[in-house]
């Protein structure tokens, strides 16, 4: 079985390095730049639980025509770069093939197999790329609780939980997503199939939209961000209004999630950086739509009040605008 990371940073790299050491199939890479180099020169290296793993894979490109048609693509770019890449994505893709997306937030496939709903999310792929040349029934969706960051190039650190789901679009129980968790499962981390991948998407959103937001606004970790009381105030808020979007659209668990819990604990160890902090401290373009944008176009939509997304959207924005012009 031929198997593509495509993207093979902190979340693609954690699951290149442990693929390539479980041996279950013929793994190849895209990446770039000093990143790309390294694990040409030396393989990609997973730090976790206090043990090494990785290896070499077949191919480390930062051409993806170059390889061969991947029967599994695990996509783990950021949302906005996303439809830059969709013709290369799905050419890489063999006909009877899937694409595997593993990112935070609402995706670009959202409305495919939902009744009454039959068009791609203009806000995440507002040309339609996505849609297109991907295609949506080759699509996958994923939860990944995995925090993660590079720390030299061809090196990744695991920090804290490591849980993989994987859902199907139209809710089935599909060939390709046993053989999906059967591969991930192979590796040893914790893997399950999910009934409904929506669902679990909103209940990690709720928690995401609050931490990655507000850690990205004030650089502070996810520890020292759950430890101001003026912030955990506009956490518990971004939560709520998250959850009572979700409600909105028929995933209601409202009851299930403790709002104050989530917002005040100290999400992951001191120092620990959730992705949209790491990617304002290097400079790189933010995850802005999937995290908050989708969720306030929803809100509209439907009639909903979020007047803290609505004041963290624009300044988000105004922020990756700073981030891209330095």
């Amino acid at each position: 079985m031929k198997v593509c990371v495509f993207g093979a940073g902190a979340l693609g790299g954690h699951l290149a390095a442990q693929l390539i050491a479980s041996g279950k199939a013929e793994i190849s890479l895209v990446a770039r730049g000093a990143h790309l180099a390294a694990i040409r020169e030396r393989g990609i290296t997973l730090k976790i639980d206090g043990r090494e793993v990785g290896g070499k894979p077949a191919a480390a490109t930062d051409a993806p025509a170059t390889l061969p048609p991947q029967d599994i693509v695990f996509v783990a770019l950021k949302a906005q770069t996303l439809p830059a890449a969709a013709q290369a994505i799905g050419k890489l893709i063999k006909p009877e093939g899937c694409a595997v997306f593993l990112m935070n937030g609402i995706p670009w496939w959202w409305n495919h197999g939902l009744p009454g709903k039959s068009a791609t999310l203009s806000l995440l792929d507002p040309d339609g790329a996505l849609w297109r040349e991907i295609r949506p029934e080759r699509a996958v969706g994923s939860v990944v609780y995995s925090p993660n960051e590079v720390v030299a190039p061809g090196v990744i650190v695991n920090s804290n939980q490591n849980r993989w789901l994987f859902g199907e679009p139209d809710l089935s129980s599909s060939a390709r997503l046993k053989t999906i968790t059967d591969l991930v499962s192979a590796t040893g981390v914790e893997t399950a199939a999910c009934p409904d991948i929506r669902r679990e998407i909103f209940k990690k959103l709720s928690n995401n939209a609050s931490n990655n937001t507000l850690c990205a606004l004030t650089r502070l970790d996810s520890a020292g961000a759950a430890g101001d009381d003026g912030l955990v105030k506009l956490a518990m808020s971004i939560i709520s209004e998250t959850l009572a979007v979700a409600a909105k659209l028929g995933w209601d668990m409202r009851s299930e999630v403790n709002v104050e819990q989530v917002a005040t604990r100290a999400r992951g160890k001191p120092g620990a950086k959730p992705s949209t902090l790491q990617d304002v401290l290097a400079g790189k373009s933010l995850e802005i739509d999937g995290l908050l944008g989708q969720t306030q176009a929803f809100a509209r939509e439907h009639g909903i009040a979020t007047p803290v997304i609505d004041v963290c959207l624009p300044l988000l924005r105004g922020l990756d605008a700073g981030v891209r012009a330095a």
